[in-house]
């Protein structure tokens, strides 16, 4: 006899033994199965049953029951669809921007690339028109702007970029973060580096003709870790190119395009040896493994992005820019001089006071770059700084940043390598003067009748040509841009341009007035010290 019975959720049968014969040769078993008519008829019943319900199964899974667009279409899956950009794949984009390194080949399939640069090393970046015959017609036969940034990939730091950038400026003074090869670089015209802006640079170029950029970024990727134990991985900076073209007014503020790409930087040839080393970790993994990686491209095609927004951090001191509507030069009486006095910079004063507050001097603490020791000096107010000795500072802080920090708490400043005095000409300074060679009165003092003249003091470091036109922008509060040249007036009246050499041979606390002489060619103009 045969029955069913219920075993795991399955209908398993079992049958009666009817018959079993052995051999002599060796073991062997005959089974013989007799199913009576009406047994017969129950089982065709369950299996057509079992027939059924596995149809049933396949009707709802079939192909022809649901598609692949039904599923997407649940909610799960549509909160993931909103955060995912639109399909620009069919789209085509105005520029190309080819940054000349390889990227990483530890970078999983739908991950960004990540290109590893050597700190100072000039790397190519080729500005490519990409427009369809017709597109963009107005900037035919004109230049564009772009402006390149080194900014941080982390939002984090992106919130604190201007602080981060501050500090930077303190640990490596006289040092940027990005700058342009200008030897090396083909097709670039007028290119700008904003000393109050480490880490951009700008330049005009023509889509119709070859361009290539050389960049160097001069700061690493470890430099803004926190470090805490030592051997951090280095954070992520992007390079990003804003393209503009010309407005109405002549001012490229009408945006056309931006692009990034994801870089860390090494100290020289440490992005190398990191290449390296990711090239041998994919080469010791299996092949299914390396199915999830991205191939090493040797170049890294700079991606489309949003234009970087443009922040203007508040500075209390005045520094020169490059745009336009900073205040300018104007037309004056005379021979074209500034119609406005200078205003004097205010004073920076970062003394710190016995009323100082301890968070204050926390405060004081991270601005004359002494973080490490914040937390050493938590409680400390100001009168608890001012009044550690000098060997107090040295057996807390080391005898490097110890006398830094005394130095710092008694205010004491360096004194700059050259110090010149300026006036600015004006007609009434020129006719006052004319009115004492007339009337040949001879005083020491050089004041007859009673006049007051202001003269403003120029601190130079570097002793060379760009400084000193950097300093007279800066207390005009004008663009170095607007200052073509700079001259002496030597022997009978004739204009010599002012050299590097010229600048260091000038005596200490030279006095010199300044007149002003507009440019043949440009709205710029002369700078004459007399």
């Amino acid at each position: 006899m045969i029955g069913w019975r219920r075993h795991g959720g399955w209908w398993r049968s079992s049958a009666s033994l009817v018959g079993v014969s052995w051999g002599n040769e060796g073991a062997r078993m005959a089974w013989a199965l007799k199913l009576p008519l009406a047994d017969e008829v129950i089982e065709s019943g369950l299996v057509q049953d079992f027939d059924a319900s596995l149809s049933g199964i396949g009707q709802e899974l079939g192909a022809g029951a649901y598609s692949m667009s039904d599923v997407l279409a649940l909610p799960i899956f549509k909160q993931e669809e909103s955060s995912l950009p639109p399909d620009n794949e069919n789209k085509i984009l105005p520029f190309q921007y080819v940054l000349c390194a390889a990227t990483s080949p530890a970078v999983k399939l739908h991950d960004e690339t990540l290109t590893y640069l050597n700190q100072g090393q000039s790397y190519e970046i080729r500005m490519l028109d990409n427009r369809k015959l017709g597109e963009l017609p107005e900037i035919n036969g004109k230049l564009v702007k772009s402006i390149f940034r080194v900014v941080f990939h982390d939002r984090r730091l992106q919130y604190t970029e201007h602080q981060q950038l501050e500090g930077w400026r303190w640990n490596r003074p006289g040092d940027r973060i990005l700058d342009i090869d200008i030897p090396m670089s083909v097709g670039i015209i007028d290119p700008r580096a904003n000393p109050t802006q480490l880490n951009t640079v700008e330049f005009l170029w023509d889509p119709a003709k070859r361009t290539s950029v050389f960049i160097q970024v001069h700061c690493i990727s470890t430099e803004f870790t926190m470090r805490k134990h030592g051997g951090e991985k280095g954070v992520p900076f992007r390079v990003q190119i804003d393209t503009f073209k010309e407005n109405e007014n002549g001012e490229y503020t009408e945006h056309l395009h931006s692009a990034s790409c994801q870089i860390k930087v090494f100290k020289p040839k440490g992005a190398d040896r990191k290449q390296k080393t990711d090239r041998e970790k994919m080469e010791k993994r299996t092949p299914h493994e390396k199915e999830k990686y991205q191939p090493s491209y040797e170049t890294t095609i700079l991606t489309e992005c949003s234009p970087w927004p443009e922040i203007t951090y508040v500075n209390n001191s005045p520094s020169p820019g490059f745009n336009s509507s900073h205040s300018s030069f104007s037309l004056g009486e005379g021979n074209g001089s500034p119609n406005h006095q200078p205003e004097p910079p205010p004073p920076v004063t970062d003394n710190l006071l016995p009323t100082t507050t301890p968070q204050e001097a926390q405060q004081w603490l991270h601005r004359n770059r002494f973080s490490t020791f914040t937390r050493l000096f938590t409680n400390f107010s100001g009168a608890d700084l001012l009044k550690l000795t000098r060997d107090d500072v040295i057996q807390i802080c080391g005898p490097a940043d110890g006398i830094r920090l005394f130095n710092a708490l008694k205010g004491r400043m360096v004194r700059p390598r050259l110090t010149i005095y300026v006036c600015q000409e004006s007609l009434q300074l020129r006719e006052q003067q004319q009115q004492q060679q007339q009337q040949q009165q001879k005083h020491e003092d050089g004041d007859s009748n009673g006049s007051f003249f202001v003269y403003h003091a120029i601190y130079l470091e570097e002793l060379t040509a760009v400084e000193l036109t950097e300093k007279i922008a800066q207390l005009f509060s004008i663009s170095p841009r607007q200052i073509s040249q700079i001259y002496k007036q030597g022997p009978t009246g004739i204009h010599v341009l002012i050299s590097d050499e010229m600048i260091q041979n000038f005596q200490e606390e030279a006095c010199f007035i300044l007149d002003t002489m507009k440019a043949e060619t440009n709205d710029s103009y002369h700078i004459i010290l007399k």
